[in-house]
């Protein structure tokens, strides 16, 4: 990825997102390190979409915990405490995750 790629406004950083039907990647800026991309389907609404790459992307609806890897597990309730806790009772009636 060049630095083309990227750009920002204010708020957000932004990186292209080459994969088809998906708005490109963002984060904010007071969480630049973070290793979270959030992205939309277009067209669809209520979805919550991640990626730790910008090449996969996870619908956390569907994909958390389930779907993803113990790193990425770790990785997402440390950044994302909120959505981490909304969510927790899939961990808890998941133990294999």
């Amino acid at each position: 990825m060049s630095n083309s790629d990227f750009y920002e406004d204010e708020n957000y950083i932004y990186a292209i997102c080459r994969i088809k039907g998906y708005e490109d990647f963002y984060k904010e800026k007071k969480n630049k390190n973070s290793k979270i991309w959030w992205t939309s389907q277009i067209g669809v609404t209520g979805e919550l979409n991640i990626s730790f790459d910008r090449k996969k992307i996870y619908n956390l609806f569907e994909d958390y915990p389930y779907n993803m890897t113990k790193e990425e597990i770790e990785v997402f309730e440390k950044e994302e405490p909120y959505w981490a806790d909304f969510f927790a009772w899939r961990r808890i009636s998941n133990s294999n995750v």
